[in-house]
């Protein structure tokens, strides 16, 4: 290990990380998340010894490798590296990440490029369901270079479309896992959801904030963060996570009403930052909460007609599109969403020693 790993580092969305081929690293946990926790330089809140980037945006890691299941063309592994804790975690997904999934099955040759665009089937091993991407690949090659543009990410690039189904309770069992649309938790109102992502959705008022304070003003408010800790340790063995105390979910979504035309305002904690925008599953996870009556979320969104339905979920940097397909009986029946990607530098990653 010591002559290094071959490493890809990759934007996904609005967060950075290392993607790895799965046959590169060790196959028992133990020593991989070690290796990892090197490579990435935790625990240590500057990871200046590693290639993390301080910020659990930028800690992230994709194991990726070829695919045995019918129909499916890779398995991808999410792997959330802690930063200033010796903590690796697989209890959550990353639709960001996902994002460079797809781009770098095509560079590694895991997946042959088949036309102008390329269609990849993505098994996601974190919740064991399926993402389809849809790749640029002009002239059979990769290319990042497009007019598509995300909140968050400077400039222009290629979009990637990503469309899931079958999302619903992937964590946590069921789209709804304590059985109610609403819980009382420390006397706030909350909707445990997971649609691709556990969420704890609460008002932002009802937590003594207008929602609508930036990242390093939440961050500040120690009271906050308090509170917010106390129901999401709650909600652990309710959302049958069981003890969450060190793990990077449930993600906690404090709403308010729409500033900027959109659908809902969002501030995130994931956990215990504050986002600087949302995830891609915690989006869409807002949005359904959004369509659930009589929620904290229902009550002041801005829902548009129809069975297709595009929800603008703002966030402090500006606002991520969730796209929902509702059924005959108005039930949610596949989510999708447009991200961009770009290859950043490939290469060789060493871990110490």
């Amino acid at each position: 290990m010591s002559e290094g790993i071959p490493c890809m580092w990759m934007r996904g969305g609005t967060s950075k990380g290392a993607y790895f081929l799965a046959a590169d690293l060790p196959t028992e946990p133990q020593e991989r998340d070690r290796l990892l926790l090197e490579i990435m330089g935790s625990p240590d809140p500057n990871q200046i010894d590693g290639i993390g980037g301080a910020d659990p945006l930028t800690s992230k890691v994709a194991v990726i490798g070829p695919s045995r299941r019918d129909g499916v063309d890779v398995d991808y592994l999410f792997l959330q590296v802690f930063v200033d804790q010796a903590i690796v975690t697989d209890a959550q997904g990353c639709g960001n990440i996902l994002a460079g999934v797809g781009p770098f099955a095509v560079e590694r040759g895991l997946v042959k490029a088949t036309g102008d665009l390329t269609e990849v089937a993505i098994f996601m091993e974190n919740t064991g369901k399926l993402a389809i991407a849809e790749i640029h690949t002009p002239g059979g090659r990769v290319s990042y270079a497009g007019s598509a543009s995300i909140d968050g990410v400077p400039g222009h690039h290629a979009p990637v479309g990503l469309s899931f189904k079958g999302i619903e309770g992937s964590t946590c069992g069921a789209l709804l896992p304590t059985g109610h649309p609403v819980d009382v938790i420390d006397g706030i109102e909350v909707t445990l959801i997971d649609n691709g992502m556990p969420c704890v959705v609460m008002r932002a008022a009802d937590m003594g904030i207008s929602g609508y304070e930036t990242r390093e003003e939440l961050e500040a408010n120690e009271d906050l963060r308090a509170r917010l800790e106390a129901i999401r340790l709650q909600a652990g063995p309710m959302m049958n996570l069981g003890d969450v105390a060190k793990k990077s979910v449930p993600k906690m979504t404090m709403v308010a009403p729409p500033r900027h035309g959109g659908t809902i305002s969002t501030r995130t904690f994931i956990p215990h930052r504050c986002h600087a925008s949302i995830g891609v599953f915690g989006a869409v996870s807002v949005a359904t909460a959004c369509m659930l009556p009589d929620t904290p979320a229902a009550r002041m969104a801005m829902v548009p007609d129809g069975a297709r339905k595009t929800l603008q979920i703002e966030h402090p940097i500006g606002a991520t599109t969730a796209l929902l397909n509702l059924d005959e009986r108005g039930a949610i029946a596949g989510a999708g969403m447009l991200r961009t990607a770009r290859k950043l530098f490939d290469g060789l990653a060493f871990p110490r020693g």
